[in-house]
């Protein structure tokens, strides 16, 4: 397992500080036997790990990984740079993926091709892999957009051989009409590999009463999202 930092942060709130995230280290090397071509459609194949009794559906509308959180596309980082570890850099017309909703939860899995310009944040990370310099100045902080806040923290990502992966933990509020608190629990997972992005969130409401899906179950998704893809 390798620890990564990320966050994103509201300007209307306090900064975050340095954090002690070690740089992106990647995986063993790529066997030579692994196909060239990935074929991202095939990121439906892990749909039959979802429990028995969830509903699957096409993504809708934006498929980055803030706004399954819930946060709409004027959101703000603080520092600005964190925010694009949550909304990874993708070409957004090779988007594939989908969304089951359970009774523990709200499921969303993402591949994509790396690199694309259908961002809306002006931070940037380079190249194929998270930048490490993102890493160091992002450990804990928050996002807002509108009535939205929440806080991301660094949580432990699954190891997959050669990928380079991060874990995101949020905790989100949303203040509706009369002034009352809507909260809400997301896990995500990102690998990055051979000039792709895959990513799984898990979205969880805190006051559930039922058993939720919890992070490793994100994690062990992702992995096995990354294997059906490479086929």
């Amino acid at each position: 397992m390798r620890v990564f930092a990320a966050c994103a942060a509201a300007a209307v709130c306090a900064a975050c500080g340095a954090s002690d995230a070690p740089p992106p280290t990647a995986g063993s090397p790529e066997p030579s036997s692994r196909p060239s071509a990935i074929n991202l459609a095939d990121v439906a194949r892990v749909r039959g790990d979802l429990p028995a009794g969830y509903e699957i559906a096409d993504l809708v509308g934006r498929a980055a990984p803030l706004a399954f959180w819930g946060f709409g596309p004027q959101w703000v980082a603080d520092p600005p740079q964190c925010g694009a570890l949550s909304d990874p850099p993708v070409d957004g017309a090779t988007i594939r993926g989908w969304s089951g909703s359970g009774p523990g939860g709200i499921v969303y899995v993402v591949a994509a091709s790396f690199g694309g310009q259908e961002r809306s944040d002006p931070g940037n990370v380079s190249g194929t892999v998270v930048d490490p310099a993102v890493l160091g100045e992002c450990g804990t902080s928050t996002l807002t957009a509108g009535h939205t806040s929440g806080t991301v923290t660094t949580v432990e990502a699954p190891a997959i051989d050669a990928a380079t992966t991060l874990g995101l933990r949020t905790e989100t509020t949303t203040v509706v009409e009369g002034g009352t608190e809507t909260h809400s629990h997301a896990d995500t997972f990102t690998a990055y590999f051979e000039g792709y992005t895959a990513y799984v969130t898990v979205v969880t409401d805190p006051g559930s009463s039922g058993p939720v899906l919890d992070a490793d179950f994100a994690a062990a998704l992702l992995v096995k999202t990354v294997a059906a893809l490479r086929g």
